[in-house]
C-alpha cells in the first residue's frame, strides 16, 4: 500500500469528522469513517507556450519563488473547466501582453518539481498574432533571447524544452 499523500485536509468537508487513511481503489486515501467521503488528489496541470521568432525565443522572468528572477516560457496553471490551449494563450497574454495562436503540441512533461508545482506540463508551439511586449502578472520582465544565449532558466522542465528543441528532427 503506497501513499503519495500531499493533502492539507484533516477533516471531512461533508460532516467534519476526522479523516483517516484507508485503502481505497488500491491506494491509501484520506477517508471519512463516518460518511464515507474519499479524497482523491487530482494532478495539477499547467500549460505554456514556446514562441520562436527566427532564432530567438520569448521568455519571462519570474517574480516569485521558486526560481525567482530566473526565466521560463510563459506558462501557468490550467483552471477548472478551461481547455489547456486556452490556458496557455491566457498565460502568455497575462505575462507578456502578447496574443498568440497555438500551432501544435510541442511536448508533455511530467513530474512535480516543487510542492506548489504542476504534475503535468503541456507545452504548445505558438506564434504571436498581436500585442505589445510588456511584462505583467507574475513576470517582471519579458524579452526575446537568442537560442544560443539563454539566461538562467527556471525549472528542469524549462531546460528539457530547450534540450528537445535543439535535437535534430527525425
Amino acid at each position: 500500500m503506497t501513499s503519495h499523500l500531499h493533502s492539507p485536509f484533516k477533516f471531512c468537508p461533508q460532516c467534519a469528522s476526522e479523516l483517516v487513511l484507508m485503502l481505497q481503489m488500491s491506494e491509501e486515501r484520506l477517508t471519512c469513517p463516518n460518511c464515507g467521503w474519499v479524497h482523491y488528489e487530482d494532478p495539477k496541470v499547467a500549460a505554456g507556450v514556446l514562441v520562436l521568432r527566427g532564432s530567438e525565443v520569448l521568455l519571462v522572468r519570474r517574480t516569485m519563488e521558486p526560481c525567482i528572477r530566473q526565466w521560463s516560457i510563459p506558462a501557468g496553471f490550467v483552471n477548472a473547466f478551461e481547455y489547456p490551449q486556452a490556458a496557455a494563450v491566457r498565460e502568455c497574454r497575462e505575462e507578456t501582453g502578447l496574443d498568440v495562436r497555438i500551432e501544435a503540441l510541442f511536448d508533455v512533461l511530467c513530474g512535480r518539481e516543487h510542492p506548489r508545482g504542476a504534475d503535468i506540463f503541456l507545452v504548445y508551439r505558438a506564434e504571436v498574432i498581436r500585442g505589445t511586449l510588456s511584462a505583467a502578472d507574475d513576470a517582471d520582465q519579458a524579452a526575446w533571447f537568442p537560442l544560443d544565449q539563454l539566461p538562467a532558466l527556471a525549472f528542469e522542465t524549462t531546460r528539457k524544452i530547450f534540450a528537445k528543441l535543439s535535437q535534430p528532427s527525425p
